[in-house]
């Protein structure tokens, strides 16, 4: 469902942690990741027990709550230049739970606002039997990417 948003997403596969979005409205988003145990990161974060880095779990959660939701709210209002994104600006994030190689993981966003090109959302991160992984809150704005825009 809605693989358009996932299509339009900036990111190569090696750095893209949205495999779905399940559901998506005007005041919300729900999406998943599975982390599998071939991503490159797990061979040096804490060889022999590997853990998903929370700077990962953040970045998934953004890559859902933020970029996937916003491509979603500016598509129905205005097109987008091509080069245009939502990018993260400020994360809040309390980490309750790791999350290891080969789980699956689900991202919820609640939309707090968007106004003046900023998106801010309240987000939270389950296990497939619904157990808390993180919790807190996102916020990104409207930024052209690319080296030249920097």
């Amino acid at each position: 469902m809605n693989h358009h948003l996932i299509s339009k997403l900036p990111y190569g596969k090696d750095f893209l942690f949205v495999d779905e979005i399940l559901e998506v409205s005007e005041k919300h988003i729900h999406g998943s990741y599975f982390f599998s145990k071939e991503l490159a990161f797990y061979a040096s974060h804490f060889e022999g027990q590997p853990v998903t880095p929370g700077v990962i779990l953040t970045e998934c959660a953004a890559q859902i709550g933020l970029a996937c939701f916003g491509i979603y709210l500016t598509s129905n209002e205005t097109k987008l230049a091509e080069n245009q994104f939502i990018v993260l600006s400020e994360s809040n994030m309390e980490f309750t739970k790791p999350v290891y190689p080969d789980e699956r993981v689900y991202v919820r966003a609640n939309l707090v606002y968007f106004r003046f090109n900023k998106l801010k959302v309240n987000v939270e991160m389950k296990t497939a039997n619904k157990q808390n992984i993180a919790k807190g809150t996102l916020a990104g704005m409207l930024a052209k990417t690319g080296k030249n825009n920097a």
